[in-house]
């Protein structure tokens, strides 16, 4: 039997992810149709991505579940025409690239970089930083990216303590939960990484006064997403020296004004949402083998709690 798989992602995406889909089924065993332009009533999968064309699932009569290409699932999550299993995505290079740009971001903050490259004029500085033993980290968030960074940074050395909404066991890392636990994760954070998801609850969760609750001079890295962080309260505990940096990778609005005050701050660091991507060779696998599963009547990989919004 033939799979129909509409790729519903736009023209763009097509063009990157037409060739490594094909292989990724082919490998995967798959004998499926896929095409941009399939009717709706004879589709059985949907490689899906925000933007798209596809807004009412209702004519998807047939459709077993949507497939997301992005790790991130706020702007679909909600749609109340989406009634079948949806999938995000969990890549291994889409890990292993987060996992690479904040240890790289949080190195260069450990260490003092910008220092040394920002004032090549002359003057000796031999400012010797602590070890990573005597750097506190805490990472807000530990779904698959913020577990992986999470261990990454503890073998480094760092103490790293983990905070996410509900309760986790990862290894011998130390995990918090609940309000008190996000109030140690950040009263104890030197620098802080944020990947949480966005939902209603995570949503301004910088706020003013969780903003004051971490230690003086404290970096902040964020690579999840744009809305977790107060814009305003965080421009002005910048402003104010309470917090000593941001490097931000995500933004409310993508690409970032021009006009926006991040850009010329001297205190914040403005990365264009390049922490992390999904990969096309990589990506493609996921979807295929979620493809394969669905096929062989086992479970999915990768879904949505509907509830939590992610």
């Amino acid at each position: 039997m033939t799979a129909n798989i509409l790729f519903a992602a736009g023209e763009a995406q097509w063009r990157v992810y037409e060739a490594p889909l094909r292989r990724a089924l082919a490998r995967a065993g798959v004998t499926a149709t896929l095409a941009t332009d399939l009717a709706p009533a004879e589709v059985d999968y949907i490689v899906y991505a925000p933007g798209s064309a596809v807004q009412d699932f209702t004519p998807f009569t047939r459709a077993r579940a949507v497939l997301n290409l992005w790790a991130g699932v706020e702007k679909i999550v909600g749609n109340p025409t989406l009634r079948i299993p949806l999938a995000r995505m969990v890549d291994h290079g889409l890990t292993r690239g987060m996992v690479e740009w904040v240890t790289g971001h949080v190195l260069r903050h450990h260490l003092g970089m910008d220092t040394h490259i920002l004032h090549q004029d002359g003057v000796w500085r031999p400012d010797v930083p602590p070890l990573a033993p005597d750097r506190r980290v805490s990472v807000l968030g530990l779904g698959a990216l913020g577990s992986e960074c999470a261990r990454m940074l503890s073998h480094l050395g760092f103490p790293v303590t983990g905070w996410s909404r509900s309760p986790k066991e990862i290894g011998t890392l130390r995990c918090l939960s609940g309000e008190d636990g996000l109030r140690t994760a950040l009263a104890q954070a030197d620098i802080l990484v944020l990947l949480l998801p966005l939902t209603p609850e995570t949503e301004n969760l910088l706020d003013a006064a969780r903003l004051a609750t971490l230690p003086s001079g404290a970096v902040i890295l964020n690579p999840g997403r744009g809305p977790l962080i107060d814009d305003a309260a965080l421009l002005a505990a910048l402003d104010s020296g309470a917090l000593g940096h941001a490097t931000l990778d995500v933004f409310r609005e993508e690409p970032l004004p021009p006009e926006h005050p991040f850009w010329a701050h001297p205190r914040v660091t403005v990365t264009p949402h390049i922490a992390s991507e999904t990969r096309p060779e990589t990506a493609a696998q996921v979807i295929a083998e979620n493809i394969r599963r669905g096929e062989a009547g086992e479970p999915l990989l990768h879904l949505v709690d509907r509830d939590a919004g992610y």
